[in-house]
């Protein structure tokens, strides 16, 4: 939600204590809070016919969880009110004019009647789909670049679909970018979304600064609002592209999100020059670089479809240069020949060669190029290692400590049937090793490698979970 002074004082802080675990709402229960913005707070719920499990317990599909978006109107001045109902009103019409795989679902809505709770009475409840965590959750743990241009050709799918329904989301940032249950992307949080009439729309003076293009800090205010248009949203796009190689780092220099905004202007008026971060591949260089071009005019022939299409071929074309991984075994040859008409050539683990220092140790092996010969242990070319094998390997699944290409890991057994996983050359396997961490001091002692992370294939007993 973008960041506002709170109308109603001290909402977000105080939300928790005004919904208590267990509240009911309409058909929901409410859990605990799991954000907060200006106008809004969300909570953790679940359908009130089934029971909270216990503290600690899993959410599974027994227990589905959702997220309510509780956004309070007692105590709001008349125009206020007005605007969190409008506010409101975007995202349930948006939801139910154009669903698409990579919007956030929206599946009920609630007004809630507590006459003898004032602080509640009237407020609204958008009721959605909970999500895993937040591209901004996932840029404080860092990505590779094949995961990084997987989200951001997400992005661009969510923002091609509200584009050719006619909206604006106006507040496109990696907190409103979601991360699915399924590790796919959602885009949310679609209370400044604008429908467009014509090639334009209207809305308020407000948004996120770090994410404004350079027109709106001196678009003319109106009656009916600051003119906005989908290029805003391609603006944005060129900013989120860089955090997401960069580990959440703006391409615009200043402390502030005010400072950032008057170098946004310096370099839209020409007074400086566009400078990106080296981390930045060239490949998403060129293309941030088309969506913070310092016009709407010159911005306009990069729409999310064309830069989709971009991303594509791209990926495409890398899939083909590729070569082919070096199969040692007959077995292992027959078995890649065998996947191949399945898409991801298959890993498969039978012992017996190893480069490391003993036969219960293994090489991190990191199929990008351009980690390979860094002897600097950057974060971008780092490797996460699982704490559970048989869950998503994501963001909440990896334990604080980073390994890198060629660190020597002590294995002591593997897992045959763990989470598939599939690397940059197209490799697939469900195999992991138990390894020890290099950290003395590391809390967990092990985590898990997985195979497609190592040429080595030790002879390790199998583990016994």
């Amino acid at each position: 939600m973008a960041r506002r002074e709170d109308p109603a004082g001290s909402w977000g802080s105080g939300g928790a204590e005004l919904l208590p675990p267990g509240h009911r709402v309409g058909d929901w229960t409410v859990g605990e809070p799991i954000g907060a913005g200006g106008w809004a707070t969300v909570y953790a719920g679940r359908p009130a016919d089934r029971p909270h499990p216990p503290d600690g317990a899993a959410d599974g599909p027994d227990r589905p969880e959702v997220a309510l978006k509780v956004m309070p109107t007692a105590g709001l001045a008349p125009r206020q009110a007005r605007n969190v109902a409008e506010s409101a009103r975007r995202e349930v019409d948006l939801a139910r004019r154009a669903p698409h795989p990579s919007l956030v679902r929206l599946l009920d809505s609630v007004v809630l009647a507590a006459p003898e709770r004032p602080s509640l009475d009237g407020a609204i409840v958008l009721v959605m789909e909970r999500a895993r965590c937040s591209l901004r959750d996932l840029l404080d743990a860092g990505v590779t670049e094949a995961e990084g241009g997987r989200l951001i050709a997400g992005i661009c799918e969510g923002l091609a679909h509200l584009h050719r329904s006619g909206w604006v989301h106006t507040d496109l940032k990696p907190e409103n970018i979601l991360i699915g249950r399924d590790g796919e992307v959602r885009l949310s949080d679609f209370g400044f979304a604008i429908e467009l009439t014509g090639t334009h729309g209207w809305t308020a003076p407000m948004g996120t600064l770090d994410y404004l293009p350079p027109e709106r800090w001196k678009e003319p205010l109106g009656d009916r609002g600051v003119r906005v248009r989908a290029t805003a949203d391609i603006w944005a796009l060129g900013i989120v592209i860089h955090e997401v190689f960069t580990a959440g780092a703006s391409p615009f220099p200043g402390a502030t999100p005010t400072a950032r905004g008057a170098a946004v202007q310096a370099y839209a008026e020409g007074r400086a020059s566009l400078r990106m971060d080296h981390a930045v591949p060239e490949f998403w260089r060129a293309l941030a670089a088309d969506c913070l071009a310092p016009t709407h005019e010159a911005r306009a022939p990069h729409t999310a479809e064309s830069l989709l299409a971009r991303i594509r071929a791209h990926e495409s074309g890398r899939r083909r240069r590729r070569p082919l991984p070096r199969l040692r075994t007959a077995v292992l040859a027959l078995t890649a020949c065998a996947a191949a008409a399945g898409g991801a050539a298959l890993w498969s683990y039978t012992g017996g060669r190893t480069d490391g220092e003993g036969p219960g140790t293994v090489r991190v092996f990191n199929a990008e190029r351009g980690c390979q010969d860094r002897t600097d242990r950057d974060r971008q070319c780092s490797l996460g290692l699982a704490i559970d094998p048989r869950q998503p390997y994501t963001a909440d699944n990896v334990v604080p400590t980073r390994v890198w290409h060629g660190d020597l890991l002590d294995a002591d057994c593997h897992l045959p049937d763990g989470q598939p996983i599939i690397d940059e050359e197209d490799l697939r396997s469900t195999v992991w090793f138990r390894v020890r961490l290099p950290r003395a001091d590391a809390e967990p002692a092990t985590a898990w490698l997985p195979a497609v992370r190592t040429r080595d294939r030790p002879e390790l007993p199998r583990c016994a979970r």
